[in-house]
């Protein structure tokens, strides 16, 4: 099982700089044990024009049996001798995945204490995979690498080169070229190889999910072959891919809402001929709508739910009558921005008690985001699935149960008032919906009865007479039971 990276040197970038980022010495071939095999690392060459890096694993085929943990493809083969003679030895699978992450895991991690800025740089990478199954052949190949930036060339191995009659096996060998950090490319390794030889071979427990979320940030939450990846990954297990593909979908949302990437959110709204075009962001305009409603309510201890890069969570720090503030988001690379933007380390310790950042999913019931006065839904629901609505629903207002609940999503109706804007297409296209008026005042009304909560309905932004304004806005307040009104 063997696989290589090369790269190019450059003016002032030495090729050799690839062994300071996988902490490995040009100068010495390297032995590691693994569960499963020896693995070496090695250089064939190495010169300030040109670097290559060798992982050879060396797999006991025996010693898998014995453990009892060749489960890939589904389980071990039916034939007991199918168990020591088969293609683990040979061919790049979950074995070479894992060895990657345990070999090279501080670079996975985009670490390098010698040289701290090297991670960061892009690198004109070269690799190599001699024989890589590839169930779904040399198109699905190509599916999987080519969105992340990589020109791929994946060849079919034929059975038998004497007997071409017989074609080629669901093998391949694969190069891929492309300029990535080394880290993005190792990362993209670790998951797309067992996902194209669709087979693990240990046992695909919960904690999968963490290792799939963690080792695709910033790459699987845009790929169109994202469920395939996912499902795949882990074992087909439905609900380990459900809880990822919810996180995954909440992670875009994390991206998609709190950046400039919204440029219509950028933007003051459109008006009708004739009039003054109003100055102020519909961004803007929305956030000082929530602020206003969560200040009329009286609210203190407030969340801000798909917090994503702490724009709400900033201008509510700004008031003082908020006292307890707590950003919830499922991405930690957006969470880490917030608290970067925030200037949380910087913070004084007093303005800093006031505000939490912590990871968590609006799919799922959170005990931690109970008794609050307020909780902040804005522009999160429409890049939820239809069919996990639901699930929300159930874990902010029949769980969570906050006295308050603020929701803003675009309406759809304005999209036309949108000059550059095609007709027919969506704000943005993380956007899994756009409600008319009529459609979220529909939704509205039937959680606020479900969950016993009184619903109203504001416009942001102007409100034109025939499509109504550009964002619309609810806002729940709770039924008070006999016990809540005894405790207050």
């Amino acid at each position: 099982m063997f696989l290589t990276i090369s790269t190019s040197g450059a003016p002032g970038r030495p090729a050799t700089d690839l062994g300071f980022l996988l902490h490995k010495h040009p100068d010495k071939a390297q032995r590691f044990s693994t569960s499963h095999g020896t693995a070496h690392v090695l250089y064939p060459e190495a010169s300030a024009e040109r670097c290559t890096v060798a992982l050879l694993l060396e797999v006991d085929a025996v010693a898998l049996v014995r453990r009892g943990k060749d489960k890939g493809r589904g389980g071990a083969p039916d034939s007991a001798l199918a168990q020591y003679v088969n293609d683990r030895p040979y061919t790049a699978s979950s074995l070479l995945a894992v060895a990657i992450g345990s070999v090279f895991s501080s670079a996975m991690k985009g670490q390098c204490t010698a040289r701290p800025e090297l991670p960061g740089q892009s690198l004109p990478l070269r690799i190599e995979v001699p024989v890589l199954p590839a169930r779904g052949g040399a198109a699905l190949v190509e599916r999987l690498f080519a969105p992340l930036g990589w020109t791929v060339t994946a060849r079919p191995v034929e059975l038998d080169e004497r007997f071409p009659e017989w074609g080629a096996s669901h093998y391949v060998s694969l190069v891929l070229e492309g300029e990535l950090r080394l880290a993005d490319a190792l990362r993209q390794l670790y998951v797309l190889l067992p996902v194209l030889d669709d087979g693990k071979h240990y046992w695909v427990a919960p904690d999968e999910v963490e290792k799939l979320l963690r080792s695709g940030e910033g790459w699987l939450e845009n790929h169109p072959e994202q469920r395939l990846i996912t499902h795949r990954y882990l074992a087909r297990r439905r609900s380990l891919t459900d809880d990822a593909l919810d996180r995954l979908a909440l992670a875009r949302l994390a991206e998609a809402d709190d950046t400039e990437a919204e440029e219509l959110d950028t933007e003051a709204p459109a008006c009708e001929e004739g009039q003054d075009a109003p100055s102020v962001p519909l961004a803007v305009q929305r956030c000082e709508a929530v602020l206003g409603v969560l200040r009329r309510a009286g609210a203190a201890r407030v969340l801000d739910l798909g917090c994503g890069q702490g724009r709400l969570v900033g201008e509510l720090l700004k008031d003082v009558r908020f006292t307890e503030i707590v950003g919830v988001d499922v991405s930690v690379r957006a969470l880490k921005e917030a608290s970067r933007r925030l200037g949380l380390d910087r913070m004084a310790e007093r303005q800093a008690a006031r505000v939490t950042l912590t990871q968590g999913s609006l799919a799922y019931t959170d005990r931690r985001l109970a008794g609050y006065d307020a909780a902040v839904l804005s522009e999160v629901v429409e890049h939820v699935d239809p069919d996990r609505l639901p699930a929300l629903e159930h874990a902010v207002f029949g769980a969570a149960r906050p006295a308050t609940v603020v929701v803003t999503t675009p309406n759809v109706e304005y999209n036309v008032r949108w000059e550059s804007l095609p007709a027919g297409q969506v704000r943005h296209a993380d956007h899994r919906f756009e409600w008319t008026r009529e459609e979220f005042r529909a939704w509205a009304g039937k959680v606020a009865e479900r969950h016993g909560y009184d619903v109203e309905f504001a416009p942001v932004g102007p409100d034109d007479p025939e499509v109504g304004p550009p964002t619309q806005m609810s806002v729940f307040r709770k039924h008070e039971t006999p016990k809540e009104a005894e405790a207050v």
